[in-house]
């Protein structure tokens, strides 16, 4: 790698950590397509790559949310737990699977979230909570479910959670993140252990696009809560369509 590859890499880690720290999702969902599209890598390759940058990024972020809208540990710990519990199964079915065939189920969980969520932005408006609307036990089952979802896909289960969060357990969205971000952070990591493991990690391109992403998440953090919610799930809308769209493109 030469030095100018390496600061183009941390570039465009700034820019994903950025998006990652307005979304509640570490950055992973762009990073794919953008690997694969940027750097000629195959769906396993750029998943596990993209993790890389994902894992301290989610970390951060998670701070960043806690500090600016107290998150509730037990809640958290639960989430956490039951997603670390089924995000090996996922991450370890992954990295066995045909990777055009991994590209193409992508591209349609994307459009499929990006459907939901477009419907929850003008659905029960003004019904946001900080609290949760249902009993937190269902957090298991939430987490368990996101954890199996991340670790096929590669993108820590967060952009599943998030839209649960808000249409069925009611919170607002920036709390849905920052729970979402609780959600991720183990299963990223035991997802990125797995796809270590069986060398489905490029850690040059990985390593300095998290060095971009540490520095710039928190300015995306900043935004989330300066934004009306409801402009911040419609642009949540459109970055799964780009990422899609983007994702749909590569041959």
């Amino acid at each position: 790698m030469t030095l100018l590859q390496f600061f183009l890499d941390i570039a465009l880690g700034l820019l994903l950590g950025a998006l990652g720290g307005l979304f509640g999702i570490g950055g992973g969902l762009l990073a794919i397509p953008a690997l694969g599209l940027l750097f000629g890598l195959d769906q396993q390759l750029a998943q596990g790559t993209a993790l890389v940058m994902v894992v301290p990024n989610v970390l951060l972020a998670l701070w960043r949310y806690h500090q600016r809208n107290r998150i509730d540990w037990r809640h958290a710990l639960l989430l956490g737990l039951s997603s670390f519990a089924l995000a090996w199964v996922g991450a370890a079915v992954a990295v066995g699977l045909d990777a055009e065939a991994m590209r193409r189920g992508f591209v349609g969980f994307l459009l499929a979230l990006a459907a939901w969520n477009l419907i929850q932005a003008f659905l029960r408006a003004g019904s946001a909570s900080s609290e949760l609307g249902r009993p937190w036990p269902w957090l298991g089952v939430l987490g368990g479910g996101s954890g199996l979802v991340g670790g096929l896909f590669g993108v820590g289960g967060a952009v599943v959670a998030t839209p649960i969060l808000t249409l069925v357990f009611g919170v607002s969205q920036v709390v849905a993140q920052g729970l979402a971000l609780a959600l991720a952070a183990p299963s990223t990591a035991v997802a990125l252990a797995t796809y270590g493991m069986h060398g489905q990690v490029d850690w040059a391109t990985g390593l300095p696009l998290a060095i971009g992403g540490l520095l710039s998440i928190g300015w995306g953090v900043r935004l989330a809560h300066a934004l009306p919610q409801r402009l911040l799930r419609v642009l949540f809308t459109l970055f799964l369509l780009l990422c899609a769209g983007l994702l749909g493109f590569k041959a």
